[in-house]
């Protein structure tokens, strides 16, 4: 006759005061089939560490330990267990529990109130108005684990709020503070609370100590995730030793050639797709397509922009004038698309993939805080890098960010006396995967070393004879897609 298994023991094992159970606990504990982790606390796991062990089950435990506790103050606006491994819980009284891996404090206050949710293991987490009453109450200065947000990060959390649900959302959570205080005895931190839910939205004045809400209050809100990318990319920047590619007298035709190609492969990559014969018909010809005659205008007005050698000498000297830049070449370029609204900054978000670009209310805000890193750096190759990235990232208009982005560059190498870049089709993958890797990671060696070779190829290039330019293109593979092929150096270089 088959043994009968034992079915599996659960991984947690909590202590009774019943002496039978008490008893078998005892029985499989000296059997070495459980193991004590904490007082009344034990597991079946004999492996894993018990702070592990203690983390996974976390919320299980608690509710067993303190039933209807309110995940509170700063670890409800962190959705629970804190990076320091800490958690505050609201409980009829005060008291430090410590278990293998996290620290709980226990506050005494009162229990679930309207809006706090339903949390796991018989548990409720504070709703995120009362958490921002909670968060504004004071702390021990010198605390190592406080229970409350610094002030700053407080204001940081209201203006996201504004960010990314609008200022409807922000005077709901006032009035929804506003009774909760009442009850729970915060009247002083709501009052701290609607002045500084004032100050953000600018109807009273206050002393803010975030810069991004200083910056929303001011009425130039800007995208502080951005900012920061925009620093980490300033300080590599900085520190790199840039190759220096002066570009070659060009003459008359040979400028118009490099425009030509710049502007061909500027919107291709864009997804403006024309044989390169088609392109040269329409701008050396005036040959335009009848069943394309938008994406005509598009390689139009790229060109105009990129052969005018006065246009391309111009770079921001201000914040203001960056604005204006962009704003005066958009319009050229998206001239032929009115529904494009060229010369305007977008009205609703745009989105690559999963990366949603800069709010439209943050876009001139999130700029001028760029210009302020961009007129910092003195190198014309990594000014244009960060130009580049600056633009793309910020995404300033409903379409043409990528071809304006890619000018606002070449124009830094073209004050410079720099040889510019050109993005071929074959390039498309590397350009896209590098500035994805900066956008979603911070990573910025793969798209500095991706435009340092872009500008090596197109110094390869020599511009002067259109028949030679586009047999060496041809050559290095610039005009076939991505999976057919890769990018082939002139003279070496691989």
């Amino acid at each position: 006759m088959a043994k009968t298994k034992r079915p599996p023991k659960p991984e947690i094992v909590f202590g009774s005061a019943e002496p039978r159970i008490s008893t078998q606990i005892s029985r499989e504990v000296r059997a070495g089939r459980l193991r004590r982790i904490a007082p009344k606390l034990y597991t079946s796991n004999l492996k894993d560490a018990p702070a592990s062990i203690v983390q996974r089950n976390l919320y299980a435990i608690l509710g067993r330990y303190f039933p209807r506790a309110v995940v509170s103050h700063r670890s409800a606006l962190e959705g629970g267990l804190s990076h320091d491994k800490t958690l505050f819980l609201t409980y009829p009284y005060t008291r430090k529990v410590v278990l293998p891996g996290v620290t709980v404090r226990l506050l005494k206050g009162k229990g679930a109130q309207a809006g706090d949710m339903p949390f796991m293991g018989n548990l409720h987490i504070a709703s995120r108005a009362r958490a921002l009453l909670e968060n504004l109450q004071p702390a021990r200065a010198r605390a190592r684990a406080p229970k409350a947000w610094p002030r700053k990060r407080v204001e940081d959390y209201l203006d996201e709020i504004v960010r990314v649900h609008g200022e409807k959302e922000l005077n709901r959570l006032r009035d929804q503070a506003r009774k909760l205080a009442r009850k729970l005895g915060l009247g002083a931190e709501y009052k701290v609370l609607d002045t500084l839910i004032g100050a953000i939205l600018g109807t009273r004045q206050a002393k803010l100590k975030s810069s991004t809400a200083r910056a929303r209050a001011k009425g130039v809100p800007y995208d502080a995730h951005r900012v920061n990318l925009f620093t980490t990319l300033f300080g590599a920047l900085h520190r790199a030793v840039l190759p220096a590619r002066p570009q070659p007298a060009l003459g008359a035709e040979g400028l118009r050639n490099l425009a030509f190609f710049e502007a061909y492969f500027s919107n291709y990559i864009e997804g403006t797709e024309f044989l390169v014969e088609e392109a040269a018909d329409i701008v050396f010809r005036g040959k335009v397509i009848p069943q394309r005659p938008a994406d005509a205008h598009d390689i139009l007005g790229t060109y105009r922009i990129v052969a005018n050698s006065e246009e391309m000498s111009r770079i921001p000297k201000s914040a203001k004038e960056l604005i204006e830049l962009l704003k005066s070449r958009h319009q050229t370029l998206l001239g032929g698309r009115p529904e494009k609204q060229p010369g305007r900054f977008k009205e609703a978000i745009n989105r690559a993939g999963e990366t949603v670009f800069v709010a439209p209310d943050l876009v001139v805000g999130t700029l001028t805080k760029g210009f302020e890193l961009y007129r910092a750096l003195e190198d014309p190759l990594a000014r244009a890098m960060y130009m580049m990235f600056l633009v793309a990232e910020v995404h300033p208009f409903a379409d043409g960010n990528g071809r304006i982005a890619r000018v606002m560059m070449n124009a830094e190498l073209v004050h410079g006396e720099h040889c510019r870049i050109i993005i071929p089709t074959v390039y498309r993958e590397d350009y896209l995967l590098a500035l994805r890797a900066l956008t979603r990671s911070g990573n910025t060696e793969p798209y500095i070393r991706m435009l340092d070779r872009a500008q090596e190829f197109t110094a390869r290039i020599v511009f002067s004879n259109y028949d030679q330019a586009l047999s060496q293109l041809r050559e290095s593979n610039a005009f076939l897609d991505p999976d057919e092929g890769r990018l082939r150096m002139l003279g070496g270089g691989g």
